[in-house]
């Protein structure tokens, strides 16, 4: 498949690697539609759980596609069709960390199922795509759902449907928070480099443009970063969007967190179908967690968006929405609708109401783990402040985004400002939902089925099992921003210390229950270690700042669901 573009700069345009399989019916006349995953992972590290690679035998046929898709759907009448991302495995080019050349290698292949590019077999000849009807659906996890959301924003015609699983829209949010570091520097060059089987010279300049472009000096956000935003970039746009979407965000994912999601959905045009699922979990597909009905799911919503199959899907609420182990509701829409905003604010005397308070408090930005920052709160702790609610009569959901307002005098130029949402109440909640802690699952005994299996190909997986812990607290949702782009993330801007500075911002979004008898906790704090690398602003050069803060200016709003 020939992408548009020269990635490697070589003077050739990328060839793409496509892998197919499909009914053999649609060799004799038979037009189906198609199921595409485009990745970069199928060399390194493998994809899912259980890290899937493609297999082929000595004559070069594949034998195995990773997953069960291919297992599942083909039976059922689609093809299947498995994208190597450009500069990955059999692919030409290089790897741009969600650059234009990974989004329009994907598109090349949805133009040409639509009979509008070029493609080649083995041996160089043309090949046209004469089996399909050209309704192609993308799916994939992770850096695979960021795909089929740059694709999507292409606006790109016979991409009738995307399913994002976890999925960043704006490459700029994976790596920065409000202009701080929330992983490692270099960041983007790193990715490129571990996706790629054979990272040569040829990709060297490519690196060098990408660790210029992320600017991890400042943080800044430029003309690099814009053109791996999805959701107002000049490559890909949400208001290009055309296919429908059935998304899953874990709105306690460290790796893609739930504004890469949030953000992104309410940029989508109104008249855009669709559907998401909103988890308590880490950074999961859903496959792993409620494997049954994800399946069925996703099965009815192919067979309505790609074979135009008269079913229930649509007519179902809109919004599946994880409240806790083993608890799931649905809802007319996400956020909920009837979410009104209530602002909290805190008091002198330690408390979290409705009522403005004079008097000041103060903490040194620290980097500290969210255990440390909210734990016991009757503990002192120079290094943060805690304002509580009353015990609740009822309980109330958050449904949506939070905010926060701060009014703030720093003793130095820079800092990082953290502020935690805190549930206190002892509960059983899922639990490990770090990267290296299972993201909210545990193993079970036993494995299922899903399709047909071959010798080489088995449709079989390994079983998992929400993973609980009884705790007394849980951080539901958290903000960071260095302070010192708090009034631009294309500038940043030191601050004069002793100076009053009013910084507002959004924090995370959820849709989480507080349980009656259980508090509201709002903690004031500073650089954030759960959420990566020390920041830049703060931790390299603000690190000890001593922050001063305005009770009667400070103030944290919430997306409330009250009620039954």
């Amino acid at each position: 498949m020939q992408s548009p573009l020269d990635s490697d700069g070589d003077g050739k345009k990328d060839l793409v690697r496509v892998d197919i399989i499909r009914p053999k019916e649609s060799g004799s006349g038979l037009k189906v539609p198609v199921i595409m995953h485009q990745s970069p992972y199928f060399d390194k590290p493998g994809v899912g759980f259980q890290l899937d690679h493609k297999k082929y035998d000595a004559n070069g046929n594949l034998t195995k596609f990773p997953l069960f898709y291919d297992n599942y759907f083909v039976p059922r009448g689609y093809a299947y069709v498995s994208v190597d991302m450009a500069g990955t495995r059999l692919s030409e080019g290089c790897p741009t960390g969600g650059g234009p050349s990974d989004v329009l290698g994907g598109k090349a292949v949805v133009d040409w199922l639509n009979g509008r590019a070029t493609a080649y077999d083995d041996q160089g000849a043309p090949v046209k795509a004469t089996w399909t009807t050209g309704r192609t659906g993308m799916i994939g996890h992770s850096y695979e759902g960021g795909l089929a959301i740059g694709v999507a924003g292409t606006g790109v015609p016979g991409l009738a449907t995307i399913v994002p699983l976890a999925g960043p829209s704006s490459w700029y949010d994976m790596w920065r928070a409000n202009g701080t570091l929330t992983d490692f520097k270099s960041g983007p060059q790193w990715l490129a480099q571990m996706i790629d089987e054979d990272p040569d010279e040829k990709c060297a300049a490519v690196h060098q443009r990408m660790t210029a472009g992320s600017d991890d000096a400042t943080g800044n956000y430029n003309a690099y970063w814009n053109e791996l935003n999805y959701r107002t970039g000049p490559v890909s746009n949400a208001r290009n969007v055309r296919a429908s979407v059935l998304a899953v965000v874990g709105m306690q994912d460290r790796n893609v967190m739930g504004n890469q999601f949030s953000e992104w959905w309410a940029k989508l045009p109104r008249d855009v179908r669709r559907k998401a699922w909103v988890t308590q979990y880490g950074h999961l597909d859903p496959f792993w967690a409620r494997r049954q009905v994800w399946v069925d799911t996703l099965h009815k919503w192919f067979d309505h968006e790609l074979m135009g199959v008269t079913n229930d899907i649509m007519r179902q609420p809109r919004a599946d929405v994880q409240l806790g182990p083993d608890r799931w509701i649905t809802q007319s829409d996400w956020p909920a609708r009837q979410a009104r905003t209530t602002t909290l604010r805190p008091q002198a005397d330690g408390a979290l109401g409705r009522v403005p308070s004079k008097g000041t408090g103060s903490y040194l930005d620290t980097l500290q783990t969210e255990e440390a920052m909210a734990g016991d709160p009757g503990t002192a702790n120079p290094n943060r402040l805690a304002y509580l609610t009353p015990p609740l009569k009822n309980a109330i959901r958050v449904s949506g985004t939070p905010s926060v307002s701060l009014n703030v005098k720093l003793d130095k130029p820079a800092a990082n400002l953290g502020v935690l949402l805190v549930d206190y109440g002892t509960d059983t909640r899922i639990h490990g939902v770090a990267p290296d802690k299972g993201q909210g699952l545990k193993l079970v005994d036993g494995q299922d089925c899903v399709g047909q299996s071959t010798a080489d190909d088995s449709s079989c997986y390994v079983r998992a099992a929400d993973n609980t812990i009884t705790s007394g607290f849980q951080v539901v949702s958290r903000g960071v921003i260095d302070a010192q782009n708090h009034t631009s993330l294309s500038r940043q801007t030191p601050l004069t210390p002793g100076r009053p500075y009013r910084i507002t911002w959004k924090m995370l979004p959820q849709d989480y229950e507080f349980k009656a008898g259980h508090r509201l906790g709002l903690v004031l704090t500073g650089t954030n270690a759960d959420l990566g690398e020390p920041a830049l602003g703060g931790a390299e050069t603000g690190a000890g700042t001593k922050v001063t803060v305005d009770l009667a200016g400070t103030s944290i709003s919430l997306p409330l669901v009250t009620g039954k």
